[in-house]
């Protein structure tokens, strides 16, 4: 299974927290069909549970989660003129929305917008817009003409598509020594870069469904969680359920690595391997699994890195601390202009993240 295409096809996706369907739909037809899956179900909340039999038993119960949703809007009222006011699902800056296209499959596509610059006063110019100050424009002309098309309620993610940066991306940049069933492969073209909505976190769901799709060294649980972008609340559920030992999250993470930013406030670079975090804002991670998973990269010959600054947070923050407690560690990919309509990943770190993630299978089960 190749890791890019199918980061490709989930980011086509529309799959706002609280409205993941479309993105559990897909992972499920496809899992189905794969080879020694012991269960698969879906919680309560919507998490899609996965039990996968590996080569050996293992000493230890690990799960491997990633969550399906995406930031978006969600639409709060409808105006006399047709237009609906909205408001964030997630960490969306309103500055980064103003004139872009967002889409609901059933719906189609519409356009966020604000008042006209040249009407803005002097104040309003040099403060950042509010979402209370945005509305979603439909093409329509009246309320009832907006209330055939939705209702209150209905959700919107971005409308993007899946961009090769610098030339296309690279193809095949594994190590000659990447475990069986790591390699996802690459895009056509040269340039090594990729950019599309929802990166965060649907490599995350490809790297685990290529995880899934061959063989595993020992039996292991998959959670493809729900609403991490409002509160990390479906993996709390998740791993009440499956009450693991040990905890491999696969994620996203901030990059700023950018023209004039020095220093530790590039936070990580692309371009430098997986990124594997020693604190963030909801995690202090487990110091064990932290060294190993630097010692194996080594050993493996892929770069790796971590964040220089204590910042954001993921699913690790409701796993670690569900019921007596779980070591866990996170790898993610590092990323620019996260929650906007690009952002920019490279196919390097995407491919070598998933290569150390299944090494990461055996040296827990081994401790």
């Amino acid at each position: 299974m190749n890791l890019i295409e199918e980061t490709r096809k989930l980011c086509a996706l529309c799959g706002i927290s609280g409205d993941e369907g479309a993105v559990r739909g897909y992972l499920m037809e496809q899992i189905k069909g794969f080879p020694d899956i012991l269960e698969m179900r879906v919680d309560a909340l919507g998490n899609l549970l996965v039990h996968k039999k590996g080569v050996r038993s293992p000493k230890h119960t690990l799960l491997i989660g990633a969550h399906m949703d995406e930031v978006g809007f969600i639409v709060t009222g409808i105006e006399p003129d047709g237009k609906c006011t909205i408001a964030p699902v997630g960490g969306v800056d309103a500055d980064v929305v103003i004139g872009r296209a967002v889409e609901n499959p059933d719906i189609g596509i519409g356009v966020i917008g604000a008042k006209p610059v040249h009407k803005l006063s002097a104040k309003e110019r040099d403060e950042k817009p509010d979402f209370k100050e945005l509305f979603l424009d439909l093409g329509t002309s009246s309320r009832e003409e907006t209330q055939q098309l939705i209702s209150i309620g209905e959700s919107f993610c971005y409308h993007s598509e899946w961009t090769n940066l610098g030339g296309g991306a690279s193809a095949g940049s594994m190590p000659p020594n990447a475990p069986d069933g790591a390699k996802g492969g690459g895009a056509k073209g040269g340039g090594g870069k990729v950019a599309c909505k929802a990166i965060d976190d649907r490599f995350g769901c490809a790297a685990m469904l290529c995880m899934l799709s061959g063989e595993i060294a020992y039996d292991t649980w998959f959670a493809f969680f729900v609403q991490e972008e409002i509160g990390l609340r479906g993996s709390g559920c998740a791993a009440y359920a499956i009450d693991p030992d040990f905890a491999i999250i696969l994620e996203t993470t901030t990059a700023a690595d950018l023209d004039g930013v020095t220093g530790d406030a590039a936070v990580c670079r692309l371009g430098n391997g997986p990124v594997v975090s020693f604190m963030d804002r909801r995690t202090i991670y487990d110091k064990e699994l932290y060294r190993l998973a630097f010692a194996q990269a080594e050993m493996l010959g892929i770069p790796c890195q971590t964040k220089t600054r204590v910042a954001g947070g993921n699913d690790a923050g409701a796993v670690h601390i569900t019921r007596a407690g779980v070591r866990t560690m996170a790898i993610s990919i590092p990323c620019r202009c996260l929650h906007s309509p690009y952002c920019v990943a490279q196919v390097s770190d995407m491919e070598q993240s998933l290569t150390l993630a299944n090494a990461m299978i055996s040296q827990i089960q081994e401790l």
